[in-house]
């Protein structure tokens, strides 16, 4: 199970902090995900990051604003977004990795999203 949390309401310029809890498989070994899916676009990817924390890697659109971590001891896995703009605004998915990819055939299991929602 991923359970994704600390989702809002933000102005823009401000930030916000996503966390993702993982239970069921063994999240130290896992790349894990970050993509989000605004109203009437299709899902993107957002950020990943490698099992150690030693590899990451961002979209375009957010680099130098968002930075991913993880915490193996607490399996949970953190978006720090900051900057935020009115185009974040959209639902932001976890999801565990079978590799490190940008695409969501990369991987093959997605929590259940939480609501991110700039004002500008």
């Amino acid at each position: 199970q991923l359970q994704a949390s600390g989702g809002g309401l933000v102005q823009a310029g401000g930030s916000l902090r996503l966390s993702c809890t993982a239970s069921g498989f063994t999240f130290s070994r896992a790349p894990m995900g970050w993509f989000r899916q605004a109203p009437g676009k299709e899902r993107e990817f957002v950020a990943v990051i490698s099992w150690s924390g030693s590899t990451k890697s961002f979209a375009n659109s957010v680099k130098g604003r968002f930075t991913i971590s993880r915490d193996n001891a607490r399996n949970t896995v953190h978006l720090q977004m900051n900057n935020l703009k009115s185009e974040d605004t959209a639902v932001y998915y976890c999801a565990r990795g079978r590799r490190i990819g940008l695409t969501e055939s990369d991987y093959d299991y997605w929590g259940q999203g939480t609501q991110v929602t700039v004002s500008s």
